[in-house]
């Protein structure tokens, strides 16, 4: 069993940044790639990205490349998400999963999830 907990959200301009942390409990962090979602009033659930379990892989979403990053500290059980040039269309809850992975993160399906963190971004 796994629980995260996200922090870091809030409210911040256009074009400004957050980064958002998700720790994790338990003593098996370094076996789960993790990943970013995000759900948007009234759409789905979206992957914004994952990192492998040693962090030397990461995948994301077409439209944040270039502007987030995903990295892990497996000594502090956390993974973050730091979101550069944020757009309104940023706009959403923020949850961080966990996946179980030989390595890398595989898809958009994940074992464990946060409960989610408010961003919302001004114009």
């Amino acid at each position: 069993q796994v629980q995260l907990v996200e922090s870091g959200g809030g409210l911040v301009q256009a074009g400004g940044s957050l980064r958002l942390s998700c720790a994790a409990s338990g003593r098996t962090f370094s076996s789960y790639a993790m990943g970013w979602f995000r759900q948007a009033p009234g759409k789905e659930r979206e992957f914004v990205g994952g990192i492998s379990r040693n962090g030397g892989s990461t995948v994301y979403k077409d439209s944040v490349k270039g502007r987030f990053t995903i990295s892990r500290d497996n000594a502090k059980n956390t993974v973050y998400l730091q979101m550069n040039s944020l757009k309104p269309e940023d706009t959403a809850v923020y949850y961080c999963a966990a996946q179980r992975s030989l390595s890398t993160w595989i898809g958009s399906e994940a074992d464990y999830w946060g409960q989610g963190t408010q961003v919302t971004v001004s114009s």
